[in-house]
């Protein structure tokens, strides 16, 4: 198990299939913010109202200089329905073989219903143009989620 990650430290490297083709690497995101958001999965009510609130603020994120990056194991056509079912705006990257979760320390062990079950924490981590944490949010609670971190991107 990784070393649970700081504000300060430097933000674990990824490269990722992206929806409607291609890839995204933080590395090539240098010199911006980053918004890399993690959800546990495609078209359930809670992700999707969370896509729906970073793709509504997306121009006001754009402004601020930062892209906005959902990820979850989902593999990309399932990314790509999703996307085109809501309209949705955000790049969403995928991780199936979880190496990324992994390293960013948000696969974990969940528990419903008293079974337990590994999966995505939902957790959003801003990224700072020098390619360090600037904010993390843990166990994120969707209803004004994305106003919260836009709010703290332009207070960067």
């Amino acid at each position: 198990m990784n070393e649970p990650l700081k504000v300060g430290a430097p933000a674990p490297d990824f490269t990722l299939p992206k929806a409607g083709g291609g890839e995204t690497s933080l590395r090539d995101l240098r010199g911006r913010k980053v918004v890399l958001y993690f959800y546990p999965k495609d078209d359930t009510s809670g992700c999707t109202r969370e896509a729906q609130e970073f793709t509504a603020l997306l121009p006001e994120f754009e402004a601020a200089g930062a892209v906005v990056l959902g990820v979850s194991r989902d593999p990309v056509s399932k990314h790509e329905k999703f996307a085109a079912k809501h309209g949705l705006g955000v790049t969403l990257l995928s991780d199936e073989q979880g190496e990324t979760c992994a390293r960013y320390g948000v696969w974990v062990e969940k528990s419903m219903y008293g079974r337990k079950y590994m999966g995505i924490e939902r957790a959003t981590f801003l990224i700072d143009p020098e390619g360090r944490i600037a904010r993390i949010w843990r166990k994120v609670k969707v209803p004004g989620h994305a106003q919260a971190v836009l709010d703290a991107v332009k207070a960067q």
